[in-house]
C-alpha cells in the first residue's frame, strides 16, 4: 500500500507529451507490422538460404510529408530489417528476416491502409447502430450513455473522494478542487492490493472490501463528518441510466464476481459504505476508466472530448450530439457516450483481419467469441498473441532449433510487458534474450532479432486497429456536427500507450490517413482516473446546485395543473361578464359581437376584395369564388413605424394608397368589387359594416382613431384620395377571418384562434347569451378580444417579476395582460429578462456582462423557435448567442434553451386554459355529453414553433377531455376570411 500526498501542480507526465493528428503525419513510419531502428547479427550468421525477393526490399524509413507519399507503409508486404544506416550502427544483412515462414507470419500480422479504411467503415457502422434504439440491442458497439453532459468549466471547488477500481488493487483519493480552472489540485492517495480470490467471489465481497478500504483511507487522513460526494470508478460494461444509477452488463478482464451482472452497482457500493458506517459519504457519480481519462484531460483549461483506453483491455468514449443518443431519455447537447468498442468484431465483421493465432488466443480465453476487438488490441492478449505465432514458427522449424520449447505450450508464459521491453529500440535485443532464457530456450541472435520483429508487428498492428477506432470516432464526431475540420483534443491512456512510444506514433499517424478532415491532439493522462473522476463529481454537483437556482428561479413561470383550472374557470366568468349587458362594461374579456351570423355553405361565388391590416405588414388581395374552388392574388405592403405611429389620417391615406396601388396591377381599377376589411384590434362592432375603435394593440398608436368607425375612416381616405370605387361591406378582426377561412373547408370550424405577433379568439355564441345585442335565435361570431383578459388584476399572482418588467416598457402598460404573457410580440423579452437574472447570479455566461443583453427587443421571439427545434437547438443557440456577442459554452447554450422552453411552455398552457373555457361553454350551451369542433388557426408563433401547438394541443386535451377539438391551420389567413365574409353577407343579402 502506497499513501502519497500530492503538492499543488503535481502530476506525473505518461507516455510523452502531447501529439497533434492532421493530413500530414508528423512521425516516419515504416511498416504496420514491422519496427525498425533493430540490431541484428553479423552477416555471417544468417543461412545461405535467406535471400529475399527483391520486391519485398523498401526504403526503411521513408519521410514524413503528404498522404500519398505514405501509400506503402500499410501495404500487405512483409518487410525485412532496415538496412543499415548511421541509426543502425551493428553490421545488418537484409536477408536476415526472409524465411518464408516468418514472411508469412509478418504479412499475416500486417493490415493494408484499405483494410484499415474498411474497417473504419464498419466500425461506424456499428456505433450508429448502438446508437439506435432500434437496434440497440443487436449492437456490439454498444455506445451507452453516461449521462456525463458536460465537462469542467474550471470553477469547480470542494473535497471529493474517489474510488477507482483497477485490475489488481484499489485505489482511494482525497482530491481538493480550489476553483482556480483546475490548476492546482491537492490530491492525496492510497492504493490496496485486492486479494485474488475477491476478483472471483462473491460481489457482496467485492464491495465491502472497497468500502472497507475506503474507510480505511479516511482513518488515515482524519476526514471532516461533511457530507462527502464520492465518484466510482468501475471500469466494466454497464447500462446507466443516470449519472449515480447503472446495472453492471458483464465483467471482463478477469473478473466474474457473482450476483452483480444486472445490479445497480452504485447502489451496492453505497450498501457496503453505509456497513461501514460511512453515512455521510454519498455516491455521487459512476464512470468507467475511459470517461475519467477524458474528464482528467480536460483539466488543463483546454476541454478534451475523446478518451482513448489502450491498457489490460480498450474502450473508447467522446462527446456525441445528445439527439443521436436514442437510449438516452429527454436530453439535449451533448453527451459522453461509452462505446465499449472492445466488443467489435464479435459479429464476425474482423473475420477478415483475424489471423490463426487470434483464433487460438480466442479459444483459449474465458470468453470464447466475444470481445473480439481487445482480443486484437488489449495487453491482456498480445503476450499470448506473440506465443502463438512463436509455437507456430517452432512447428516449422524456424525459431529455437535445439532447444526445448515445451514452455511455449504453456498459457499467459509470456506476458505483455515483456514483449513491450522486447521492442525497445535500445535494450530490446538483449532483452529478448533474457525472457527467452529465462523459459529455457536457447535463443541465437537471429532468433532474438524475429522474436523482436514478431513481437513489434503485434504491437503495431494493435495500434493501428486503435487508430481505426479513433478515426471512426473523429469522422462521426465531425459528420454529426456538420463540420468541414473537426479540432478536438484526445486524452490518452493505458500500459500501451505510455510503455511504447511507437503506438503513440503508429496511432498518430494511421488516424491522420484515415480522417485526414479531423484535427485531433493526443493528450497523455497525467493521473490514470483518478483526478478525472473527482472532475466528474465536482462537475455534477456544480451543475445540481446550478439547477437547483435555476428551477426556483423558473418555479413562478411553471403552472400546475391547478392553476392552469383557476385560469380556465377565471376566462369562463370573464367571459360571462362579457356578454351580459349590465356586465360587459366592466369585464376584461370584452366579447364583442361581430354581426358574423353564418359560416360559408360552399354556394358562395364571386370577386371580393380584401385589405388584411394586424400588423406591421398590410395585405390586399382579390378573391374569386367559384364552383371548382378559390383562387387568389394578393400583394403585401410593409407600414412603417412612423406612420404606425403617426396620424390616423396619415395611416389611413397611405393603406388607401396600397389599395389603388394593388387595383391598378391587377386592372380592376373599373370595377366596384364587395370589399371585406381584416381590422385586428379591439373594436366595438355596431354592425357588419361598422366598428369602433376601442384601443390599439401591437405597437400602433395612431391618432384621432380610438373611438372612431374605421371602415368610415377609410371611407374618408377613399374621398381625399379620389378613390371612389370602394365598397366596404364587412369589417372583420383577423381572428373571425380565420374562422370563417377555415370554414369554407371544414363546416365544424365555428372556433377561431391567433397566436402569433398578438392573440385572440373568436367562436359561435348562441344569439339568447348575447345579452349585448337583440334577438334571440340563431347564433352570432363573439370576438373574445381575450389579450385584455387579466387587465382587471384577476391574473395578478400568475404574472411574475419578468412579466412586470415586459409590461412596464411596453406603450400600453397595464394592459393586454394575457397577450403579454402568449404572444409573439413579448415571449423574446421575457427571456430577455430571464437571462439578465441569471447572469446577475453567475448562473450564465460565467456572469460576465452582457451588454448587448441589455437592449430591448434584442432577443427576437422567433429565436425561441430556433432553439428549441430538435437536432439543432445546441447549435443554433450557440449560433444566436453569438450574433448578440455572447461567447456561450455548451451548458449556457442549454440553460438558454431550457429559459426558452419553459416561457413558451407556459404560453401554451395558458393558451388552452383559455380554449378549454371556449369550448366548454359551446359544449354546454348546447347540452352535449361531447362536443366535436373545429378550431380555425394561424399566427406565427402557433405554426412556426416546434413545440407550441403540441403542448396547447395537449392540456386542451386535459382540461377539456369532453371535448373533441380538431386544429385547422389557416392556409391564407385572415385575408381570404375576410372575402368569405363579404361572400357570405351578399349571399344573405340577395332575395
Amino acid at each position: 500500500m502506497l499513501l502519497t500526498p500530492w503538492p499543488r501542480g503535481a502530476g506525473m507526465q505518461r507516455g510523452g507529451g502531447r501529439q497533434s493528428l492532421g493530413r500530414a503525419p508528423p512521425a516516419p513510419l515504416v511498416c504496420l507490422g514491422v519496427g525498425r531502428r533493430v540490431s541484428c547479427p553479423p552477416a555471417g550468421r544468417g543461412s545461405a538460404g535467406d535471400a529475399p525477393p527483391p520486391s519485398t526490399q523498401v526504403p526503411s524509413e521513408p519521410s514524413a510529408g503528404p498522404p500519398e507519399r505514405w501509400s506503402h507503409l500499410c501495404t500487405g508486404k512483409a518487410h525485412p530489417c532496415p538496412a543499415p544506416s548511421e541509426r543502425h550502427p551493428l553490421p545488418f544483412r537484409p536477408a536476415l528476416m526472409s524465411r518464408p515462414q516468418v514472411q508469412r507470419a509478418l504479412l499475416a500480422l500486417t493490415i493494408p491502409l484499405e483494410t484499415l479504411q474498411a474497417v473504419k467503415g464498419r466500425m461506424l457502422q456499428a456505433m450508429y447502430k448502438g446508437l439506435s434504439r432500434q437496434t440497440h440491442a443487436q449492437a456490439n458497439v454498444r455506445m451507452l450513455p453516461t449521462y456525463i453532459c458536460s465537462t469542467p468549466d474550471g470553477t469547480e471547488k470542494g473535497d471529493i473522494l474517489v474510488v477507482e477500481l483497477c485490475q489488481s488493487h484499489v485505489r482511494t483519493l482525497w482530491v481538493t478542487l480550489l476553483g482556480d480552472g483546475n490548476q492546482s489540485p491537492q490530491v492525496t492517495y492510497k492504493i490496496f492490493d485486492m486479494p485474488e480470490d475477491i476478483i472471483q467471489g462473491k460481489g457482496e465481497a467485492l464491495f465491502d472490501f472497497i468500502a472497507q478500504c475506503l474507510r480505511q483511507f479516511l482513518a488515515g487522513i482524519s476526514s471532516p463528518q461533511h457530507r462527502l460526494p464520492l465518484g466510482f470508478v468501475f471500469p466494466f460494461s454497464c447500462r446507466q441510466m443516470q449519472l449515480d444509477k447503472a446495472e453492471l452488463i458483464s465483467w471482463s478482464k478477469g473478473f466474474s464476481c457473482s450476483d452483480v451482472e444486472g445490479k445497480d452497482v452504485v447502489q451496492l457500493l453505497q450498501s457496503a459504505i453505509n456497513k461501514q458506517e460511512l453515512h455521510h459519504v454519498d455516491v455521487v457519480a459512476l464512470m468507467n476508466d475511459t470517461v475519467g481519462t477524458m474528464m482528467t484531460c480536460s483539466m488543463r483549461g483546454e476541454p478534451c472530448e475523446v478518451a482513448l483506453i489502450v491498457g489490460t483491455g480498450t474502450n473508447s468514449c467522446f462527446m456525441a450530439e445528445a439527439q443521436q443518443v436514442e437510449m438516452a431519455e429527454e436530453i439535449s447537447g451533448k453527451m459522453c457516450v461509452n462505446t465499449e468498442w472492445g466488443c467489435f468484431g464479435d459479429d464476425g465483421t474482423l473475420s477478415d483481419i483475424l489471423t490463426p493465432y487470434d483464433q487460438h488466443v480466442d479459444q483459449e480465453s474465458s470468453n470464447p467469441g466475444e470481445k473480439r476487438f481487445e482480443k486484437l488490441v488489449g495487453s491482456l492478449y498480445l503476450g499470448e498473441i506473440v506465443r502463438h505465432v512463436l509455437t507456430a514458427l517452432v512447428a516449422e522449424k524456424v525459431l529455437f532449433t535445439g532447444s526445448s520449447v515445451a514452455i511455449l505450450r504453456t498459457k499467459d508464459v509470456l506476458k505483455t510487458q515483456q514483449v513491450l521491453e522486447i521492442i525497445d529500440n535500445e535494450e530490446g535485443m538483449a532483452k529478448a534474450r533474457r525472457v527467452l532464457e529465462a523459459l529455457g530456450l536457447q535463443p541465437s541472435e537471429q532468433d532474438c532479432c524475429r522474436v523482436q520483429q514478431i513481437c513489434r508487428a503485434v504491437v503495431s498492428r494493435a495500434a493501428a486497429l486503435c487508430a481505426a477506432g479513433l478515426a471512426a470516432i473523429l469522422s462521426h464526431m465531425c459528420q454529426s456536427r456538420e463540420l468541414e475540420r473537426l479540432v478536438v483534443n484526445v486524452g490518452v491512456d493505458g500500459e500501451l500507450y505510455r510503455g511504447y512510444t511507437r503506438f503513440g506514433e503508429i496511432l498518430q499517424s494511421v488516424t491522420g490517413l484515415l480522417a485526414p478532415e479531423c484535427m485531433a491532439t493526443l493528450l497523455p493522462s497525467v493521473d490514470g482516473t483518478g483526478q478525472g473522476a473527482a472532475v466528474v463529481t465536482a462537475v455534477a454537483l456544480r451543475l445540481a446546485a446550478q439547477r437547483r437556482e435555476v428551477d426556483q428561479l423558473l418555479a413562478p413561470l411553471r403552472l400546475s395543473r391547478a392553476d392552469l383550472e383557476r385560469v380556465q374557470a377565471l376566462m369562463r366568468q370573464e367571459m360571462e361578464l362579457g356578454l351580459g349587458l349590465e356586465s360587459h362594461a366592466n369585464a376584461s374579456v370584452r366579447m364583442l359581437p361581430t354581426y358574423v351570423r353564418g359560416t360559408p355553405d360552399g354556394t358562395e361565388r364571386g370577386e371580393f376584395l380584401a385589405l388584411d391590416l394586424g400588423g406591421t405588414n398590410f395585405r390586399v388581395l382579390v378573391v374569386r369564388v367559384a364552383q371548382d374552388g378559390i383562387r387568389m392574388a394578393s400583394e403585401i405592403y410593409v407600414i412603417p413605424t412612423a406612420v404606425m405611429q403617426g396620424t390616423g389620417e396619415a395611416l389611413f391615406n397611405h393603406i388607401i394608397e396600397c389599395i389603388m396601388d394593388f387595383q391598378l396591377k391587377q386592372d380592376l381599377m373599373e370595377q366596384v368589387l364587395p370589399l371585406g376589411f381584416t381590422f385586428s384590434f379591439p373594436c366595438q362592432q355596431l354592425g357588419l359594416d361598422k366598428a369602433v375603435l376601442l384601443s390599439w394593440t401591437k405597437g400602433f398608436s395612431a391618432s384621432g382613431c380610438v373611438g372612431q368607425d374605421v371602415v368610415q375612416l377609410l371611407r374618408e381616405a377613399a374621398q381625399r384620395k379620389q378613390h371612389l370605387g370602394l365598397k366596404v361591406v364587412a369589417v372583420v378582426n383577423d381572428t373571425v377571418g380565420t374562422m370563417m377561412s377555415c370554414g369554407y373547408d371544414d363546416p365544424k370550424c365555428e372556433i377561431g384562434l391567433i397566436v402569433g405577433t398578438g392573440t385572440n379568439a373568436c367562436y359561435m355564441e348562441e344569439m339568447q347569451n348575447v345579452g349585448t345585442v337583440e334577438g334571440e335565435q340563431g347564433r352570432m361570431c363573439i370576438n373574445m378580444e381575450w389579450g385584455a383578459f387579466g387587465d382587471n388584476g384577476c391574473l395578478d399572482d400568475i404574472f411574475t417579476d419578468f412579466d412586470r418588467l415586459v409590461d412596464e416598457k411596453t406603450i400600453n402598460a397595464g394592459k393586454q395582460r394575457f397577450e403579454k404573457l402568449i404572444s409573439g410580440m413579448y415571449l423574446g423579452e421575457i427571456v430577455r429578462h430571464i437571462l439578465l437574472a441569471l447572469v446577475e447570479k453567475q448562473l450564465l455566461f460565467c456572469g460576465k456582462p452582457c451588454p448587448k443583453l441589455q437592449t430591448r427587443d434584442i432577443f427576437q421571439t422567433k429565436f425561441l423557435s430556433t432553439i428549441e427545434i430538435d437536432g439543432l437547438a445546441l447549435r443554433q443557440a450557440q449560433a444566436i448567442l453569438q450574433d448578440l456577442e455572447l461567447q456561450a459554452s455548451s451548458e449556457d447554450s442549454l440553460l438558454v434553451q431550457k429559459v426558452c422552453q419553459t416561457v413558451s411552455l407556459r404560453a401554451a398552457q395558458l393558451c388552452a386554459a383559455g380554449l378549454a373555457a371556449v369550448v366548454e361553454k359551446m359544449r354546454e350551451n348546447r347540452g352535449l355529453a361531447q362536443l366535436a369542433v373545429t378550431v380555425g388557426v394561424d399566427g406565427t408563433l402557433y405554426k412556426m414553433h416546434p413545440r407550441f401547438s403540441q403542448h396547447l394541443q395537449q392540456m386542451l386535451r386535459d382540461l377539456a377531455p369532453n371535448c373533441t377539438v380538431t386544429f385547422l391551420q389557416s392556409e391564407d389567413g385572415s385575408g381570404k376570411g375576410a372575402a368569405l365574409v363579404a361572400a357570405v353577407a351578399c349571399r344573405r343579402a340577395e332575395p
